[in-house]
């Protein structure tokens, strides 16, 4: 019985040293993970308050919490499964879609970029007083959870590309980790933004100096925080988008276009010092927005040319 007893102690300290060593893998490769997709993390923050910004106060947390859900819903139930198999089975299929998914960003940054510029707007906002307050919310928490599905998807494939080494539970348990730590994160900073001027507004009926000057800073500070958000969202389709066109087009053997923006980062970085970091690092991005702006132009004049015969043909 002794013996019989040590033995079976023995057997749950390997046990236990092995499910030890399997969560240090597992939080190891989340920080992993996590890191790598930290820029597109950022650019899916600067994207999403745009799509709620239109709204009352009463509706911007319901509809951040709604297209939270569908964010979820697009790592766990549909990105999570499709990259597990094809990573399993069908690792050369990744590339070419992330590329589909970049195409469409850049297709909606250009769309943005053209209507700054004075051109026809694609879609209501609640100064042309929709007919249909409900559809209209409907229609906008569709577009930003199909944003928000290509932004996911890029997160996913270069968390998945920092644990390839894993086994399959192994990068199951990770990729959920991370998208579910990633939402809470993104839409708890969105949330944050949106209802910062109510936050100002509190502050200014509180007894304290301190307080309503605060207040009084917050509320002078988000109309200029949301326009800066709203172009740096615009932006930030644009370069996420051409980004992963040169890198998916690098990966595929057609090196050049990479290569160009790659050497206009490593040029800036030497001619600027300590600061060649930050601004190597925002030369390469500009050149990814030139990619995506003139990638997503030619889309944008495709489907507006096919959408003009399509109602020409309906007379």
């Amino acid at each position: 019985m002794p013996s019989g007893l040590v033995a079976l102690l023995d057997d749950v300290s390997v046990i236990a040293r092995a499910a030890a060593a399997s969560a240090d893998d597992v939080a190891a490769g989340i920080a992993k993970a996590g890191s790598k997709a930290a820029g597109v993390v950022i650019d899916d923050a600067a994207v999403t308050p745009s799509y709620v910004t239109d709204f009352t106060p009463d509706r911007e947390l319901p509809v951040i919490w709604k297209i939270a859900k569908g964010s979820l819903f697009n790592k766990l139930v549909i990105l999570l499964p499709v990259a597990l198999l094809l990573s399993q089975f069908l690792p050369g299929a990744i590339t070419p879609l992330l590329m589909l998914g970049g195409a469409y960003l850049s297709f909606e940054g250009a769309e943005k970029v053209l209507e700054k510029l004075g051109g026809a707007k694609h879609g209501e906002t609640l100064e042309d007083e929709p007919t249909d307050v409900v559809a209209f919310e409907k229609a906008r928490v569709s577009g930003a959870v199909r944003t928000d599905l290509i932004l996911s998807a890029e997160i996913m494939a270069i968390a998945l590309a920092e644990v390839a080494d894993q086994t399959l539970i192994g990068r199951a348990v990770i990729l959920a980790l991370v998208g579910i730590v990633i939402t809470v994160l993104v839409y708890g900073a969105v949330g944050l933004i949106v209802k910062m001027d109510d936050i100002g507004m509190h502050l200014t009926k509180k007894d304290s100096a301190a307080a309503k000057s605060t207040g009084r800073g917050l509320l002078k500070a988000m109309p200029v925080l949301l326009v800066l958000l709203s172009t740096v969202g615009t932006v930030a389709m644009l370069w996420v988008g051409g980004g992963i066109i040169l890198h998916g087009l690098e990966e595929l053997g057609l090196a050049g276009p990479a290569h160009v923006a790659h050497g206009i980062q490593h040029a800036v970085e030497h001619a600027t010092g300590a600061l060649g970091g930050v601004l190597g690092w925002l030369s390469y991005a500009l050149a990814s927005a030139v990619v995506g702006l003139v990638l997503g132009g030619l889309i944008a004049l495709i489907v507006h040319l096919i959408a003009k015969a399509r109602g020409k043909g309906a007379h």
